[in-house]
């Protein structure tokens, strides 16, 4: 039986992501699909999105940039998705897809994505459309109780910490508040699985009114709950049981360089409009940047036995920085910067020494204080 898909969020990142994933999968023979993409926010703004999704021809995600030092620019048609909904319009339809035909849900609906609004925090009427992505979820997962209390899987993809268990809690919350009964929270517990997830891909352009341009790079690491399948099978999704490896290697090294370079972009007074693509084409930054790699920071992975994976993803994250076909600017990467460098750079050198005290960091400690 098909693994029929509901995607909460019409981004470009999930069409470049998620959807081209299982678009591929499908293509492979794998039964997983169709999507149907839900339009979560209220009003007009990407309505277009919504009309242009049932279009049978797909919509077209090209990917662009290097990979293993080759030049790849390539297009897929990407035909998953086969319908679309605006929540705030086809409400019942929607109750009706998620309770009898859903069986994976995904979502990407912002960093603010589980934020809870005043109006959230009391049960709606029957006929009133919640307005937080939570609360819709939540009824949602009430209607399909009340009309056979089918198990679920949901992979969350916002970008926040532990987001599968940050969502729990928060529905598990609000289920609270609204008084839902005891059964209803002990079906939520046991047949509703959430799963962590870490999803990293840069998604550089959109292609109006549907599609995307992104790097040939991307990730999807899963951390499935036990004795759940994994939903379907790819090259760039991973199946683990500890996701904190591949956010250590993410946070560590592609974004503590995006933050290494923003302060020295910062201090040298570099271009305003400089890229990080532009800033990397000048030796002297490139050879210090790859010195910081080797001296510092794979050497404070080694002290967790993860010394080999450091070492191939500095060298992928290097030929991601220098893709030929991404304007990533440093004015950009730099917002923000005392709280990068403290969760990006001062954590890794807290992490290190947990293993291994008394290791000397002097470039990322001069970073550091270059902020204080």
């Amino acid at each position: 039986m098909t693994m029929r898909v509901l995607q909460f969020g019409t981004s470009r990142f999930l069409q470049a992501h998620a959807d081209l994933f299982i678009h591929e999968g499908r293509l492979a023979g794998q039964d997983v699909g169709p999507i149907t993409v839900v339009k979560t926010t209220p009003g007009t703004e990407r309505a277009d999105r919504v009309q242009a999704f049932a279009d049978p021809a797909g919509f077209p995600v090209r990917i662009r940039g290097l990979d293993a030092g080759r030049e790849v620019d390539t297009t897929v048609q990407v035909l998953s998705v086969t319908r679309a909904l605006d929540s705030h319009k086809d409400w019942p339809r929607l109750l009706s897809i998620f309770a009898g035909e859903t069986e994976l849900v995904i979502s990407n609906t912002g960093e603010t994505g589980y934020a809870l609004s005043a109006g959230d925090r009391q049960r709606p009427a029957p006929d009133v459309v919640p307005s937080g992505f939570p609360a819709k979820l939540l009824v949602l997962l009430r209607y399909r109780f009340d009309h056979g209390a089918a198990p679920l899987l949901i992979l969350p993809c916002e970008l926040v910490s532990e987001n599968g268990k940050v969502l729990r809690q928060t529905l598990t919350d609000l289920a609270k508040a609204w008084a839902e009964g005891a059964d209803f929270l002990d079906w939520l517990t046991r047949s509703v699985t959430l799963c962590d997830t870490l999803v990293d891909r840069i998604v550089s352009e959109p292609i109006n009114p549907i599609g995307a341009v992104a790097e040939p790079y991307g990730l999807w690491a899963i951390q499935i709950a036990p004795g759940i399948a994994p939903p379907f099978q790819h090259p760039n999704v991973i199946y683990t049981d500890d996701l904190t490896p591949y956010l250590r290697l993410k946070l560590h090294i592609l974004n503590l360089g995006h933050t290494w370079l923003a302060q020295l972009w910062l201090q040298a007074q570099r271009p305003a409009d400089e890229t990080v693509r532009q800033m990397l084409a000048d030796p002297p930054v490139l050879a210090a940047l790859m010195g910081l790699y080797q001296t510092e920071v794979i050497p404070g992975f080694a002290a967790h036995g993860m010394g080999d994976q450091a070492t191939a993803y500095a060298a992928q994250t290097l030929e991601r920085f220098q893709n030929p076909f991404l304007d990533h600017r440093l004015s950009d990467i730099a917002q923000s910067h005392k709280a990068k460098i403290e969760r990006r750079v001062a954590a890794f050198l807290t992490w290190v020494n947990e293993a291994e005290p008394g290791h000397k960091f002097p470039a990322l400690e001069r970073l550091i204080l270059s902020v204080l």
